[in-house]
């Protein structure tokens, strides 16, 4: 039985939705076949489609009777999270060989990391290659050689672009691989503490990079709960991985043998086998609703406000902040990893993980049972623990009744919060999104005085020059996708953290994003609309009185509404930000990028959708 709320907010998002699904999916089924995808090739195509091919593959691939995956790969070895991929193709090839198909390697997309980028001028490029790799995933699957579609990514905005990518193709299956987490390292409190250090100048950068090299040490994701350990659960609890398969160390026999089974089961689900189901099947309204909901219950990144929105705009679903706002109030916080508690992910995973998570949410009607997976089964199909059985194979148990670490995985009976602490803030300053899972509850309200930034630099130098010690609410502006391309002002956590401990009232207004590691500073991020899109924000002055309330949900500045009115917009000089490491390639992005409520995508399918049906109109005028 759904909840009632979940139900109310589900319905309303498929009404909303109505006329742009059906577009989608009308899309999606014209291209469906139940014939291998390779019988519209000519034979000089198919020749130079498997050309490259041992004698045996093309054999399978020139009769057209054998399903043939296609690998999108996002392998890099300077990312520790995509180094792992390095040997899935062979492993791929190797399996699906053995029950009569075939695999190729379509395409690579760029996969950047953050990490690395982190406060430097290729983080002005990270959300836009969300975009950028969904373009080639579609490069890469155009060819017409395959029956189904393998996706090897794993973080921040490599996943969210493979899954808009996939979706238009959705008429093919799809399953994505996961490569799991490295092994834990140093505590994270103590990788916190040398932060904050250093910020302080009581530690050198010796020691603070000794301390990051000791957190951050070996193959596979970082393992705190930032936006690319949440695009794995996410990918789980709406049915593109293999149940309890996310959260698995790579370089392992079982994250080997968890390879080996989901190229099989995706072999299945081709037109070629018994149980055809292409992606559009799969997502649908209540998967979104589903991964909102998974998002909330683990304290999940604040960057998916903006990819499950365009995720969803991709399948022709109409998502809202309103209605990520709204679950969140029935979607209690249910799991405490790291920066929402001291545990990283691995201890999530033996605590549990997502079998005790999804079981939880089940029982209590707060996902939607009734969908498909690659699994095919419903969600209750990943209710389980995976293990390596004695042939090597995986092995599947019911996830524990009670979770090993109550303070790391909570029951429904006892949650950490009664809500997933994901908010919307609307004021005079327009609409903003804040994540209070790991901020302490006398700070969730914070009226101060406002000193207004443009750059994250500005805001480090304020704060060396001890400019912040005070009551104080940071405005970073002109740092949003039209301006510069929205980079994460995480950077800015350990300086604002040392104000903070220093007894002060502090917070983070911005325009930009803090991305999937922000803590305990109050932040209203993703502020819509920007300041380089005429928002109130560019209004601001230094001095002027603002209030974040995140318990009445309100962002407001405080000053007489006529005089706030009247106010010219604060200029910006923005051309050193838009050249330089690639940035100006990106020059039509920012000229085209929809707002950050919206997805900061450049993608107007609403506007294709609407063409498509002038064309239709006109092809029947012409029929009659």
């Amino acid at each position: 039985m759904v909840y009632p709320r979940l139900k109310e907010i589900t319905d309303r998002i498929i009404e909303r939705s109505a006329a742009s699904r059906q577009d989608y999916l009308r899309r999606m089924q014209a291209q469906h076949t139940q014939a291998p995808q390779r019988t519209n090739l000519g034979c000089t195509n198919l020749a130079h489609g498997f050309a490259a091919c041992p004698a045996a593959d093309k054999q399978h691939l020139a009769t057209d009777k054998q399903p043939n995956l296609g690998i999108i790969t996002a392998y890099n070895d300077m990312l520790s999270a995509h180094q792992p991929y390095e040997s899935y193709p062979e492993i791929i090839r190797e399996t699906v060989r053995k029950i009569q198909a075939t695999a190729q390697v379509a395409g690579g997309v760029p996969a950047m990391c953050d990490g690395v980028t982190q406060g430097l001028p290729a983080m002005d490029l990270s959300l836009f290659s969300r975009d950028l790799i969904a373009m080639s995933v579609a490069v890469g699957l155009s060819h017409g050689m395959f029956d189904a579609a393998v996706f090897l990514g794993v973080c921040d905005k490599i996943v969210p672009g493979l899954l808009i990518g996939a979706l238009s193709f959705g008429h093919l299956p799809a399953i994505f691989l996961p490569a799991g987490p490295m092994t834990s390292g140093i505590a994270n409190d103590e990788k916190a503490r040398i932060r904050q250090l250093f910020a302080e100048g009581k530690a050198t950068r010796e020691e603070l990079l000794a301390s990051e090299s000791a957190s951050y040490h070996s193959p596979g994701t970082c393992t705190f709960y930032g936006t690319a350990n949440s695009n794995q659960m996410l990918m789980e609890i709406m049915g593109l991985h293999m149940p309890g398969s996310s959260f698995i160390n790579p370089l392992t026999p079982l994250r080997k043998a968890l390879v080996e089974e989901a190229v099989t089961q995706v072999v299945e689900l081709t037109a070629q086998r018994s149980t055809p189901t292409p992606l559009f099947e799969i997502i649908d309204e209540r998967a979104i609703v589903n991964g909102v909901v998974g998002l909330h219950a683990t304290g999940g990144s604040t960057n998916h406000t903006m990819h499950l929105v365009a995720v969803a705009a991709a399948a022709g679903i109409q998502l809202t902040w309103q209605d990520i706002s709204d679950l969140s109030e029935v979607v209690p916080l249910l799991a405490r990893v790291y920066p929402n508690g001291k545990s990283d992910v691995n201890h999530f995973e033996a605590a549990g993980g997502m079998g005790f998570l999804i079981r939880e949410l089940l029982d209590a009607g707060l996902l939607h049972k009734d969908v498909k997976t690659v699994n095919g089964t419903g969600l209750d199909g990943y209710t389980v623990n995976v293990f390596l059985d004695d042939k090597g194979g995986v092995l599947r148990k019911p996830a524990p009744a009670k979770a090993l670490d109550e303070t790391i995985l909570a029951p429904m009976s006892v949650p950490f919060n009664k809500d997933g602490g994901l908010k919307v803030l609307t004021g005079n300053l327009g609409s903003a999104i804040i994540k209070t899972s790991a901020v302490a509850p006398d700070r969730h309200v914070i009226e101060a005085p406002a000193q207004v930034f443009h750059t994250q630099e500005d805001v480090e130098a304020a704060f060396k020059a001890g400019e912040l010690n005070k009551d104080v609410i940071v405005v970073l502006r002109y740092v949003g996708p039209q301006a510069c391309g929205m980079p994460e002002a995480h950077k800015l956590t350990p300086p604002l953290s040392v104000v903070q401990n220093r007894g002060y009232k502090v917070a983070l207004v911005t325009d930009g994003r803090m991305s999937g590691a922000s803590g305990k500073i109050p932040a209203a991020i993703h502020v819509t609309p920007e300041a380089m899109d005429g928002g109130p924000i560019a209004k601001v002055k230094d001095g002027d009185l603002l209030r974040l309330d995140a318990v009445s949900g309100t962002l407001e500045l405080l000053v007489p509404a006529d005089e706030f009115a009247q106010r010219p917009a604060a200029p910006a000089d923005l051309q050193a930000y838009q050249s330089g490491t690639g940035r100006e390639l990106f020059a039509s992005f920012r000229a085209n990028v929809s707002s950050a409520d919206t997805g900061a995508r450049l993608f107007n399918l609403e506007q294709i959708n609407k063409t498509q049906q002038n064309a239709d109109t006109v092809s029947a005028m012409e029929t009659v």
